[in-house]
């Protein structure tokens, strides 16, 4: 079994928690050992930027980049960068886990495409439009006087430099007006890298059966967010819910739409899944639910890689 994860928020705690912990070994969800045991290919490590408590937002995206580059270099014998599918390939050859670098939250841009040119220069391969509050691309999911307001003009410059650069467009918390005008005016394949079934769990994270029909006809994905209150009304995050979302999403959407977005150590911890070791929990819930092996297969990696084929430069 492998996988490939498009969604943890572990630098931050890193950053932010025990000054003694590292990405080999930690208390968090995600760490080098566990990604090991659960047979990861790859991990997408967001930059998370909190636009009303973090300061300035582009500083704060430079210095969490510092610090991932600063745990790849620690670790190289273990996992290295990767900015698209060479590069990918090149980690599975050589024995390692690759790690994509990604931004959660376009305001790190602070408007200018300058900055999202030199995001990609540093690596950053996937941007997450907003996060929850409006941002100079657009707005949010979170605010429901927002959802019906759309890309900005600076928005839509946004995704024609990231189609052109070859970055991945995610759309997880961004407004439902917004998810449309990024499918309409994308050029390729777009992501909703941590989001579940709104019709299975009415969250305003989720997507309606008709977004996730439009993202499959685009050739994108949707990567199954491991957060309870996503997944339904349980007080702890339940695999049994996870296929839930995940059998509604082959129903609307079939199998090519569906990935991995765990949000792992951005949600909260009360997890049956607990950490990236302990994946092969969901892949034998699938398989006891009647998912073929090509099947999870599709839905643990393959999609996602297809995606990161597709897009990235």
């Amino acid at each position: 079994m492998n996988s490939i994860d498009l969604h943890c928020d572990t630098i931050m705690c890193l950053m932010e928690g025990d000054k003694s912990e590292g990405l080999y070994r930690n208390s968090l969800s995600v760490d080098i050992e566990k990604l090991q045991a659960g047979k990861a290919q790859a991990q997408f490590f967001a930059m998370y930027i909190n636009m009303q408590t973090d300061g300035d937002p582009l500083v704060r995206a430079l210095r969490m980049i510092d610090r991932f580059y600063q745990e790849i270099e620690e670790n190289k014998q273990y996992i290295a960068l990767a900015r698209n599918y060479g590069e990918f390939q090149q980690n599975q050859a050589d024995g390692k886990l690759s790690a994509f670098l990604t931004i959660e939250e376009g305001g790190a841009f602070k408007g200018e495409l300058t900055n999202l040119r030199n995001f990609y220069r540093l690596g950053v391969r996937l941007i997450t439009l907003t996060w929850n509050y409006p941002n100079e691309i657009g707005y949010p999911s979170a605010l429901p006087e927002c959802r019906k307001q759309g890309l900005t003009p600076f928005g839509r410059e946004v995704v024609a430099e990231m189609n052109q650069l070859g970055m991945m467009i995610d759309v997880s918390h961004l407004s439902n007006q917004g998810f449309y005008e990024v499918a309409a005016l994308t050029q390729k394949p777009f992501v909703a890298s941590h989001s579940n079934a709104w019709s299975v769990t009415a969250h305003h994270r989720n997507l309606t059966d008709e977004m996730i029909k439009l993202l499959a006809t685009k050739g994108g994905v949707m990567g199954i967010n491991f957060e309870k209150s996503f997944l339904g009304s349980s007080p702890v995050s339940r695999v049994e819910d996870m296929v839930l979302h995940i059998q509604h999403i082959y129903n609307v959407g079939g199998i090519e739409v569906i990935a991995i977005g765990s949000d792992f150590d951005g949600i909260s911890p009360e997890l049956e899944l607990a950490h990236a070791g302990e994946m092969s929990k969901l892949v034998d819930a699938l398989g006891i639910a009647g998912f073929s092996q090509a099947e999870i297969d599709k839905i643990c990696w393959k999609n996602a890689l297809r995606v990161i084929k597709d897009t990235l430069h």
